[in-house]
């Protein structure tokens, strides 16, 4: 029989995702402990890879990681984009030092993890149940069953746990759909160096879309989204698919970069996101029970958001949370901390609305097939007139963190 024990904590997070772990920063910072708890047994590093543009780096300044990063990654200068059929190229500049950046995602979950004492996060820690309690007054706590009998009472949780988040269905958000596309990602590995340029390249053709970028002069991060339904088998399996099926007529640079993979960093996944009237008329929130990053918001990666869109929502909820406990003297009150998480809600609604409209607007227009006005929308309006304005969803700053009096943040 599965032992029991009862613990209680002021704030619980689930997952120690970027989110997650982001958030877990915030607070520590306006001298609130978090308690985060992540189903694997370590951090994860799945997807290998992301890209993080001005508004993410403006968080990080906020949880004062950034140098951490930037000080190993250099930003894009420019980017190309090639129709394959027709051979046209169109050229992104970007502003001197504020182009995306390719950081591994592990690096990122490290920079954040360091921020945070040794006992922050209980690994191999999976949610079985939530209940809320009543505590008299019009107070309430969260309770949280784990399945190996663990019993947490925590003042506040938040989930960070991903695309089919458990504290989300427990707040009645609904499941995230399919967009019916798919990627392909992986790092690909130049051991004597490739001499390219920090410059990214993207491919489309019709229903497919292919890009690198260079983290660093010997790693590329890749990656193909297509209709393919499913792409079965093992890495190699499914590299040859991209190779010989999908990217076959592309320009033998991004083929060269494929062949390079790492074959333990390709996955596959479907593309998910939630309707964003789900995000702008769902129940974000519950009291002291709240979500955030792919939990709240999951989107298409064709802005390169999910990352960011993650990193300032803790920010803004770390702020809400910080200056609820400083009116408080470092009290968590419950009704004032729901007033808190509500005010969160109220400030990330909207824009997470608008990143998942721009990301699948974005997906859709880019790889809408071969007909002449899907052409004409994408080559002639979309990539001269739309994707600035869509890509201007990126230039945003989602503020700083309430100052606390030295030592409260330990």
């Amino acid at each position: 029989m599965k032992g029991e024990m009862e613990m209680t904590e002021d704030v619980v997070i689930v997952g120690a995702g970027i989110a997650g772990l982001a958030t877990a920063v915030a607070l520590k910072r306006v001298g609130v402990r978090a308690f985060v708890l992540e189903r694997s047994q370590g951090l994860r590093s799945t997807g290998a890879a992301i890209f993080l543009y001005p508004n993410a780096w403006l968080a990080l300044d906020a949880l004062g990681v950034s140098h951490k990063l930037t000080r190993i990654y250099d930003p894009l200068c420019k980017g190309y984009v090639t129709n394959v059929s027709t051979g046209d190229v169109q050229q992104i500049l970007f502003p001197a030092g504020q182009g995306p950046r390719a950081v591994h995602r592990k690096a990122l979950l490290e920079a954040l993890a360091e921020e945070l004492p040794a006992d922050s996060i209980r690994f191999s820690s999976k949610l079985a149940a939530i209940e809320s309690q009543e505590q008299g007054g019009g107070a309430s706590i969260a309770v949280v069953h784990l399945e190996d009998g663990t019993v947490i009472k925590s003042k506040v949780l938040i989930g960070c746990d991903g695309l089919h988040s458990i504290v989300a269905r427990w707040l009645g958000l609904a499941e995230p759909v399919h967009s019916g596309r798919s990627a392909v990602r992986g790092l690909a590995i130049f051991p004597q160096g490739y001499g390219l340029k920090q410059e990214g390249q993207q491919f489309v053709d019709e229903g497919k879309r292919a890009a690198f970028v260079p983290l660093n002069d010997k790693e590329f991060y890749w990656f193909l989204t297509s209709k393919e339904e499913n792409m079965t088998g093992d890495p190699e399996q499914i590299q040859r698919q991209v190779l010989e099926k999908h990217a076959e007529s592309f320009p033998s640079v991004y083929l060269d970069v494929v062949r390079h993979a790492d074959l333990s960093t390709i996955t596959w996944a479907p593309l998910m996101f939630r309707h964003p009237w789900g995000i702008v008329f769902g129940n974000l929130s519950k009291g002291n029970i709240t979500v955030a990053g792919d939990a709240m918001h999951p989107m298409t990666p064709d802005l390169g958001q999910g990352g960011g869109s993650s990193l300032e929502d803790a920010v803004v909820l770390g702020r809400h949370i910080g200056n609820s406990v400083i009116r408080n003297e470092g009290l968590i009150v419950q009704g004032d901390m729901a007033k808190a998480i509500d005010d969160y809600v109220k400030e990330r609604r909207w824009r997470a609305a608008w990143l998942v409209t721009g990301s699948y607007i974005s997906g859709w227009k880019q790889q809408g097939g071969a007909k002449w006005w899907m052409l004409f929308l994408r080559d002639g309006v979309f990539y001269k007139y739309v994707f600035g304005w869509i890509a201007g969803l990126v230039h945003y700053n989602c503020g700083n963190l309430p100052a606390v009096s030295s030592g409260k943040e330990d």
